[in-house]
């Protein structure tokens, strides 16, 4: 037994000691539990190396820095071409209903024309002057035509020959425009670019798409029975001039120009609706006049040509123009370096039926490089058409590569114009004839 000395100042001392006595313990255990945990110990959740993501400071650049890595450039993504895209999802059938442009019976829509729709799947329509009644028959049945075609993948061509003048489709409502000769006598482009303005508003009236002008033939005989005033004139400066300008004016307003009757209708005697005519000239004297507007529609990229049934015997004393590999495929093709639709002239005119079979001509067209051929008046030509061209591919006379080449430029200019089968008739019939009565007066002041 201790015998303690009661001191104010030891009060406090024994407790002191104790709890002096227990941090110190505490303190040592924690340094032992410290010791004991492994360095490399592996995390039983993680499966990761302890040493990498604990007992470390967080602060430490070596371990929380991560190794720099090489960046890896991204592969460029090719370009998806939509024309291809649609070419790739046709069937043969398709594709070469596209390549055909017919004619149509009446001024409604028969079961026969529905039937060649469906069966031939035909890219394009022609409508002539018996295809037309009043203005609001023509729109209805052209829409008739667009909703047959819905069942087919490609909007349908829906074209007409409305050049002013003597060739007009248009109903009576509708205010005429002069002939391009009476144009062409004013020498004023504007005029001209006007003229395929208005011919543009005309045809859309009635929901067509496509018109088969400008001529871009110079009318260098006057004996000749089918050009004349249809011509701007004799020049081919002048031709060249006025034609390009109207060329534009479709365009301006959305419809999709054809320049017409390539190499040169302008000197022949001979009407090709009746007959095969004869030009004896030879490639330096059809270079120094008829070429030169077809060279100056290709240097602005014509969306398409028509080719005329016309013999050129010093170039190619075998075939008429619109079935001849030397015209088409070495000098439109070739030598002037056109890669836009080729169309040819009506398959069914004098010219071809007289001297050809049909499926002989419709062969030689294709492989002289056409991409459409058109063919009036009878259903049962369309189909012989189709046949043939199908029977071609299937036994190796045509190539279907030969096919795809003429219907990627079918796709791409319907592409280009925005084609759409639900596209209806529009405009303002009223103010178009204001517009024309006007014009008509700048054209008679000159």
């Amino acid at each position: 037994m201790h015998n303690y000395r009661y001191n104010s100042n030891n009060k406090w001392r024994k407790p002191l000691h104790m709890m002096c006595l227990l941090l110190g313990i505490v303190l040592l255990l924690s340094a032992c539990g410290q010791a004991q945990k492994p360095s490399s110990a592996t995390d039983s959740n993680t499966g990761s190396n302890a040493g990498s993501n604990s007992g470390q400071s967080s602060s430490s650049p070596e371990q929380n820095t991560a190794p720099p890595q090489e960046e890896v450039p991204e592969e460029p993504q090719e370009e998806v071409d939509p024309v291809q895209e649609q070419l790739s999802s046709l069937t043969l059938e398709e594709k070469i209903g596209q390549m055909i442009l017919a004619g149509v019976q009446g001024t409604t829509l028969d079961d026969q024309a529905k039937q060649m729709i469906t069966d031939q799947k035909v890219g394009g329509i022609i409508f002539y002057a018996n295809n037309v009644s009043t203005l609001e028959g023509t729109a209805k049945f052209v829409q008739s035509i667009k909703e047959a075609n819905h069942f087919n993948p490609v909007p349908i061509f829906m074209s007409v020959d409305q050049e002013g003048g003597k060739v007009s489709r248009m109903p009576e409502t509708v205010e005429s425009i002069p002939s391009s000769r009476k144009v062409g006598e004013t020498k004023d482009s504007a005029l001209a670019e006007t003229m395929g303005e208005l011919l543009a508003r005309q045809v859309q009236l009635a929901g067509f798409n496509v018109d088969f002008a400008p001529v871009l033939d110079v009318n260098s005989n006057p004996k000749n029975p089918v050009i004349g005033d249809r011509s701007f004139g004799s020049s081919a400066e002048l031709v060249s001039r006025m034609g390009i300008a109207e060329m534009k004016g479709l365009r301006n307003e959305g419809i999709i120009p054809v320049v017409k009757h390539f190499p040169g209708h302008g000197d022949t005697s001979v009407d090709s609706h009746l007959d095969l005519p004869v030009v004896n000239k030879t490639e330096k004297q059809l270079a120094e006049l008829e070429w030169i507007p077809f060279q100056a529609a290709v240097k602005e990229q014509v969306e398409a040509v028509m080719v005329a049934h016309i013999l050129f015997p010093k170039l190619d004393p075998d075939h008429p123009a619109s079935l001849s590999d030397v015209i088409i495929g070495e000098h439109l093709r070739g030598k002037f370096k056109y890669d836009g639709v080729v169309i040819t002239d009506d398959l069914s005119m004098g010219a071809i039926a007289k001297n050809y079979k049909l499926d002989q001509a419709a062969l030689a067209t294709v492989k002289a490089g056409s991409d459409i051929l058109l063919v009036a008046h009878s259903y049962e030509s369309a189909k012989t058409i189709f046949d043939t061209l199908i029977s071609a591919v299937k036994s190796g006379k045509i190539t279907e590569s030969r096919i795809d080449e003429s219907v990627y430029r079918i796709l791409a200019l319907k592409q280009q114009y925005k084609l759409s089968d639900d596209q209806k008739a529009s405009g303002d019939l009223k103010q178009l004839n204001a517009d024309i009565v006007d014009w008509r007066k700048q054209i008679d002041a000159r």
